[in-house]
């Protein structure tokens, strides 16, 4: 996720990085199975968010508030802490809204 994290935090806040997070996400997931369950949990999350703005306009408020609850969220996971601390990562993810 560290990985993921420096990425994000050099991008814009538009849907083609959400997009592209997105890609990142199944190669990490493919790459490390251990990881699955949270891509997956992010993944869909990000999904969401793109096709509800996906052909419309995006305001600016509201994109710039996706990507630094999204930034804040990756930053927040902790892929070595013991399991209380995954699931509690887990249910955050599975919780959090991009777009409200």
């Amino acid at each position: 996720m560290n990985d993921l994290h420096t990425w994000l935090s050099q991008q814009h806040h538009g849907l083609r990085t959400f997009q592209t997070f997105q890609q990142k996400l199944e190669t990490l997931s493919r790459d490390d199975p251990s990881q699955r369950g949270l891509c997956r949990l992010l993944s869909d999350l990000v999904g969401d968010y793109v096709e509800t703005f996906d052909e419309a306009p995006l305001p600016v408020e509201i994109a710039d508030g996706a990507y630094h609850r999204l930034l804040g969220l990756v930053a927040s996971i902790d892929l070595e802490g013991d399991a209380n601390r995954r699931l509690a990562d887990i249910n955050r993810v599975a919780t959090c809204e991009l777009s409200r």
